[in-house]
């Protein structure tokens, strides 16, 4: 049958100017897997999730692709986007 994963990216400009980046994917609606910046490590939600967090965790390559995107492409995009609202936002 059918199946359904979703993933879920972000990333968040605090006041303070530091930054925070969170990824999670769901399978069939379940908590699947999570990456955890700060360790570098992915968090399997069960055990069928463990093959995946091995597989991306021996790679390596994954990891450091994430932290790449979250801590510089999407703050770049998020400071972007809040730049284009700013106007709507002062008046």
């Amino acid at each position: 049958g059918a199946h359904t994963v979703q993933r879920m990216l972000g990333c968040d400009l605090l006041e303070d100017n530091s930054t925070r980046g969170y990824y999670q994917d769901a399978y069939d609606g379940k908590d699947f897997i999570a990456f955890d910046m700060e360790t570098m490590t992915f968090t399997a939600a069960d055990t069928g999730a463990q093959i995946t967090k091995r597989k991306w965790e021996e790679d390596g390559t994954f990891a450091e692709q994430l932290k790449h995107y979250l801590n510089n492409t999407c703050i770049e995009w998020l400071k972007k986007y809040v730049s284009y609202g700013q106007p709507v936002l002062e008046k």
